[in-house]
């Protein structure tokens, strides 16, 4: 902040400012109208090449401070500057080739790669052909003369083919139906434009997959973080989940900045979750759509993981909260032979998941609940454990499949979803009620 000195103008700000020895950008010009920011936006994109630095626009302000201090801001953006983009450079290269990468989520994105060519001042030999569908949709084949430009004057992205520069020896390319870093099967789920492989030791997803697999609402393996987990992934000590129920105290001691105490208390949780419920095994497989509810579900149905790996897509189905797409994704993971070697090391190393037993008193079962709102004589998770207990579902949302909406004090969105739904309601003494606790 300035102090001694008032201005009633951007412009005069700059100008002082360069008065008093600081840079200023000598391309900075004062516009009478509309009209002249437009020519001076135009006269920039000329001469942009010839610059000493990459643009990729100009900003036009108001120049009146007083007006700029009316006008405001919005989050971050002042509402009296626009920035007004340059069309991006485009240049012509050659695909050489077509790669995979496959992302810590099993997504596998398609690479071109490029005879280099500097686009907006940066060489870019790679760029991202996002999926299938886009390399279709452009007919985009190895061999092929592309024009280049970077998106947003960052992104390398691939315009379009030159098709008047094709010679017949092109080649179309196609997602491989097996994952290039672990063979599992790649699958494509309707609806969606992205692959995946489905194998959980696959080197690209490991870190992610362990992760999820010790996290509090899987295996809860308390101590084994992110770090600990990169650090065991990229020392090779681990290549998937199981290999965590075969390291070694000694292994553990070589590992940066795990004294003995820490590792002690590892191995101490790695051992504690050997007996986890069914439910949690399930969940922590990271099986895709099966989160902590679908888990629930799926041991309360089937009850031993022994009868769920055998099950086929119409057994599925054929549960209340069980549709085709979720279906697919359990029985695809369980046919998947990586998968099945990785649950038979599992059992190698002594981890045995609980059978679910079904309640004796199963009042409630088969319904489903939704809680919203504060209850003032039960927590919201002791309520939650009570309705399961009686053999009752809870989810986090209203569907068709919801059967009992409680609501307690402050209810949310999900009162008037379940209203407007036709879902029957219960207040905090109507559920009490229900459930014999009145």
């Amino acid at each position: 902040m300035a102090t001694g000195v008032t201005f009633k103008s951007h412009w005069e700000v700059l100008q002082t400012l360069s008065q008093w020895g600081f840079n200023v950008n000598p391309y900075v010009q004062q516009a009478k109208d509309i009209h002249e920011c437009i020519r001076y936006y135009h006269h920039i994109n000329d001469i942009r090449r010839e610059l000493p630095y990459e643009i990729d626009g100009v900003v036009i302000k108001v120049d009146d401070l007083s007006i700029q201090e009316r006008l405001g801001a919005v989050s971050r953006s002042p509402r009296w500057a626009v920035a007004c983009k340059f069309a991006a450079t485009h240049e012509t290269t050659v695909i050489k080739d077509i790669i995979v990468q496959v992302g810590r989520t099993g997504v596998l994105t398609p690479v071109a790669i490029l005879k280099p060519v500097r686009v907006g001042g940066v060489t870019v030999s790679r760029a991202t052909l996002h999926n299938q569908d886009e390399i279709d949709k452009k007919d985009i084949r190895i061999g092929d003369t592309v024009i280049m430009q970077r998106a947003g004057d960052v992104i390398p992205e691939v315009v379009k083919v030159i098709e008047s520069k094709r010679r017949g020896t092109e080649t179309k390319f196609v997602i491989p139906a097996a994952c290039p870093e672990c063979g599992s099967e790649v699958v494509r789920l309707e609806g969606e434009s992205a692959y995946r492989c489905i194998g959980m030791a696959c080197p690209a997803q490991i870190k992610e997959h362990i992760a999820h697999f010790a996290s509090r609402g899987g295996m809860d393996i308390e101590g084994l973080g992110d770090k600990l987990v990169s650090q065991l992934v990229n020392t090779n000590t681990i290549k998937d989940p199981a290999d965590l129920y075969f390291m070694t105290k000694d292994q553990l001691l070589t590992v940066d900045r795990m004294a003995e105490k820490s590792v002690n208390n590892l191995l101490a949780a790695i051992e504690r979750s050997k007996s986890p419920s069914l439910e949690k095994f399930l969940f922590a497989l990271g099986i895709r759509h099966v989160g902590e509810n679908m888990a629930r579900v799926l041991a309360r149905s089937f009850m031993t993981l022994d009868r769920l790996i055998q099950v086929t897509e119409n057994d599925l189905t054929a549960i209340r909260d069980i549709g085709p797409e979720v279906a697919g994704s359990i029985t695809r993971f369980f046919s998947e032979p990586s998968n099945i070697k990785v649950i038979e090391k599992f059992r190698a190393a002594g981890v045995k998941p609980m059978e679910t037993v079904q309640p004796e008193t199963a009042t409630l079962s088969g319904k489903s609940f939704v809680f919203t709102g504060t209850l003032t004589k039960l927590t919201r998770n002791e309520a939650k454990r009570i309705v399961e207990s009686l053999g009752a579902l809870t989810t986090d949302s209203v569907t068709k499949n919801t059967d009992y909406v409680v609501a307690g004090e402050s209810p949310g969105s999900k009162l008037d979803k379940a209203k407007a739904s036709g879902v029957t309601i219960l207040d905090e003494e109507d559920f009490l009620n229900l459930i014999g606790k009145k």
